[in-house]
């Protein structure tokens, strides 16, 4: 399954999702599993228990490498230069999986605090005046696209915050996307902007309440996302100590809040794949980036990057239409 953590700035969403990644990866059968931080701000790794002196490759640093690799020998598809952040598979492409040896995971995977982590980069100098940050976020979308996962397997990523989420097609790249909110009016406020937009796409959304301190706030949660609300994290001693450097083991986190780790997976786990929209969606944006700038860019129709009849699933098969309905 493929998660996001999103929310206000300061809502808690990068310790949460490391917090939860260490909750997977401290499992007694640990799954597969792959951390992104996609936040202009990259603090995940630091969040998961690496030093302040750490220093990650780029996803978005190495983006040639990225496009090159996932083309395969796609015949749609005339080189790596021609493919966008959005260009989706098709026959020929390269399917990854989220735990397998490839040239990407090779140089830019690497284990931090038991957990398999890549980072989109820092907002770098050279990019100051010249770049938008979200073509480094590019690298995640065009990864994700051609990505297959099956039961027992995650990705979870953290996400820019706020509304910025959506500057590109990565938003609908989930099974579920955990919307951080603390019990404040602000939060709430990016709570509501967020989902206006999400579900305008058919992007499941669920509400982890965060710095919960009593039933008051719990309840003021419940007034302003309803049934969306699906559990949350009180203050947390543990949560303190990994702010200040001390990173605990995962059994030590508090039983209430270890529960709401539970009840986040299990509503993960219980989200039904629709690999026929996944494409779809993918086609979507990639025709909406092509059109906007990606073929005046390349003087041809990128459009023509897309394959009508091919649909991801676990296996890397086509599925042809006709079969898409059958599952």
């Amino acid at each position: 399954m493929k998660t996001a953590f999103v929310g206000k700035g300061g809502s808690g969403k990068t310790t949460l999702a490391a917090l939860f990644a260490r909750h997977l990866a401290e499992d007694r059968n640990p799954p597969a599993l792959l951390a992104i931080d996609a936040d202009i701000n990259q603090h995940l790794a630091a969040a998961l228990g690496a030093g302040p002196d750490a220093v990650f490759p780029a996803l978005g640093d190495h983006l040639d490498l990225i496009k090159e690799h996932l083309r395969g020998d796609n015949p749609r598809i005339a080189g790596a230069a021609a493919m966008l952040k959005t260009t989706p598979p098709g026959a020929g492409s390269r399917i990854v999986t989220i735990d397998e040896a490839n040239p990407i995971y090779d140089r830019l995977v690497t284990p931090v605090g038991g957990v398999r982590l890549a980072v989109t980069g820092p907002f770098a100098e050279g990019d100051l005046g010249v770049a938008c940050y979200h073509s480094k976020v590019g690298a995640v979308e065009l990864l994700l696209n051609h990505m297959v996962d099956g039961p027992g397997e995650y990705v979870v990523v953290d996400m820019t915050a706020g509304a910025d989420s959506f500057a590109s097609g990565l938003f609908t790249r989930f099974d579920l996307t955990f919307l951080v909110c603390e019990p404040t009016v602000r939060s709430v406020g990016v709570y509501l902007q967020y989902v206006g937009y999400a579900r305008d796409h058919g992007v499941r959304v669920a509400v982890v309440g965060n710095k919960v301190e009593d039933a008051g706030d719990v309840a003021f949660l419940r007034e302003q996302v309803g049934a969306d609300l699906l559990c949350w994290i009180g203050r947390s001693g543990f949560v303190k100590a990994a702010e200040r450097g001390r990173h605990l083991p995962v059994g030590e986190l508090e039983a209430a809040n270890t529960a709401a780790l539970r009840t986040m997976r299990a509503a993960l786990d219980g989200c039904e794949k629709d690999w026929a929209r996944y494409a779809a969606q993918a086609a979507d944006f990639h025709t909406r980036n092509a059109t906007a700038w990606g073929n005046a860019r390349a003087g041809a129709d990128l459009t023509t990057q897309i394959d009508p009849d091919f649909v991801l699933r676990p296996s890397a098969e086509v599925l042809r239409p006709a079969t898409v309905a059958a599952h």
